[in-house]
C-alpha cells in the first residue's frame, strides 16, 4: 500500500524547499524534516480543501543495495504513517528519509523510532 494522492508529495521544487528550509528531527535510523505547507508550489489535490499533511519516504540505495528491500521498508513505514494518521496544526509537509544501516534493524524498532519523531515534531500526540 502506499501513500494515496492527497497524501504524496512530488515536485523537484516542493523537495528542494524541504530540504533547504524545514525543521529537522533526526533520529539513530531516519531523519523527519517537517515544513508548513505551501500552496503556491503544490495546491492541495482536487476535491480537497486542503490536507492537513502530504509526505514522502526517501529510502536511498546506502540503506539497501536491493530495491526489493527498500521497497518493503517504504511500504512498511506509508502504512505505519497511514494508520497513524498525523494531525498537524496546520497543513505540514513532511519527508522521512531513512539512514544506512536501518535495513538491519526490526521493524518494530523503526516504526517506534517514526512515531517518536512525529511526536517531537508535535504532528502527534
Amino acid at each position: 500500500m502506499v501513500l494515496p494522492q492527497r497524501h504524496r508529495l512530488r515536485g523537484l521544487r516542493v523537495f528542494n524547499r524541504l530540504y533547504r528550509q524545514s525543521q529537522r528531527f533526526n533520529g539513530t535510523w531516519m531523519m523527519l524534516r517537517v515544513m508548513a505547507a505551501q500552496p503556491t508550489l503544490l495546491p492541495p489535490p482536487e476535491g480537497h480543501s486542503s490536507s492537513a499533511w502530504r509526505g514522502a519516504i526517501v529510502v536511498s540505495g546506502k540503506v539497501s543495495k536491493r530495491a526489493v528491500v527498500r521497497n518493503r521498508l517504504r511500504r512498511l513505514l506509508h502504512r505505519h504513517l497511514l494508520a497513524l494518521n498525523p494531525t498537524p496544526l496546520q497543513p505540514s509537509w513532511m519527508v522521512l528519509s531513512l539512514k544506512p544501516g536501518s535495513a538491519e534493524i526490526d521493524p518494530s524498532q523503526l516504526l517506534g523510532e517514526c512515531s517518536h519523531l512525529l511526536r517531537q515534531a508535535g504532528l502527534m500526540q
